[in-house]
């Protein structure tokens, strides 16, 4: 590909240009600098043969039992499953455990309140990201794509 526009033209106009992704006023502006910039079309037609060569390549898709994150067979998933379970249920033990500590314990208000600020802290920051998740899963435009 040749290097950036001498005139300045910003290059990643040319992708959306070559997409069909940008606003009239943009493509315009793009079909406008490309009639006066040889080296922006030369860019423009190295684009169009990578976007070509990518759109044409063919790839064999594995069969999903060769994922490495998947189980191997009904016993290693039953295995995994129990072991989520366990993993989850000694983890709201621990986390009860101590809340019932802190709450009870005789240690002084300021350790308690750092300790609580911390937690909620970490809670909030956990909850904005699951809102977050949650609300993009309902436009994600590639939900439905497999592997």
């Amino acid at each position: 590909m040749s290097g950036p526009c001498a005139k300045g033209f910003p290059e990643e106009l040319l992708s959306g240009y070559l997409d069909h992704e940008l606003t009239q006023a943009d493509e315009q502006r793009a079909r406008l600098h490309l009639e006066d910039c040889p080296d922006c079309k030369a860019v423009l037609g190295d684009l169009q043969i990578l976007r070509e060569a990518a759109m044409t390549t063919n790839f064999s898709e594995p069969n999903p039992t060769e994922w490495g994150e998947l189980p191997r067979g009904r016993a290693s998933a039953a295995f995994r499953s129990l072991g989520w379970i366990v993993v989850v249920i000694w983890l709201a033990a621990v986390v009860g455990y101590a809340a019932w500590e802190l709450a009870t314990g005789p240690e002084r208000l300021a350790v308690k309140l750092l300790t609580f600020g911390g937690i909620s802290g970490v809670s909030l920051l956990l909850i904005s990201v699951l809102i977050d998740r949650v609300r993009t899963a309902r436009t994600d435009r590639y939900t439905g794509v497999e592997r």
